[in-house]
């Protein structure tokens, strides 16, 4: 395998959108199962810190999942919107325990192949508001390349 490019996230001022664009060495068969099937999931995300509560792989199914670790104990939760086989995820998402209800966002996740086997995979998260956007932002983008790097290490194990 070669080596992947790096994690790229856009938040332009002003948006309530934000996009992180990222290439695998691994055919998006792979990439979209590492989003959908619960025993990867967990992996990517940190086993040591993370559970899955619940996850209904289909239309209208509810996911949530939870963090138990240095920084205390959070859940988030969601339901899916569209699964699409190998091509696109769309899904809402939401901090649990926040203390104004009502902070929902919209992710659509895109799977295209980028040659042989290597996929570009867009995350496309729309938020409620600019300022629930910037909120996450930090967040996400310290949390976001440990997941592509945990994710890289994966789809190596698994293609070997």
């Amino acid at each position: 395998m070669s080596e992947t490019k790096l994690t790229k996230i856009i938040a332009e001022h002003g948006s309530q959108e934000l996009f992180i664009y990222r290439e695998f060495d691994a055919p998006k068969e792979l990439v979209y199962r590492a989003f959908t099937e619960p025993d990867l999931i967990v992996q990517w995300l940190g086993a040591e810190n993370w559970r899955i509560d619940q996850y209904e792989h289909k239309s209208g199914g509810r996911w949530r999942f939870v963090y138990k670790g240095e920084m205390g104990e959070f859940a988030m939760r969601g339901i899916m919107h569209e699964l699409a086989q190998d091509e696109r995820l769309i899904r809402t998402f939401e901090m649990e325990g926040l203390p104004e209800k009502g902070h929902v966002s919209l992710e659509i996740a895109l799977f295209e192949s980028a040659g042989e086997r290597k996929t570009k995979l867009t995350l496309h998260t729309i938020y409620s508001s600019v300022a629930d956007r910037d909120g996450s932002k930090s967040a996400i983008e310290k949390n976001v390349t440990d997941h592509h790097l945990r994710m890289d290490q994966l789809f190596k194990k698994i293609i070997q």
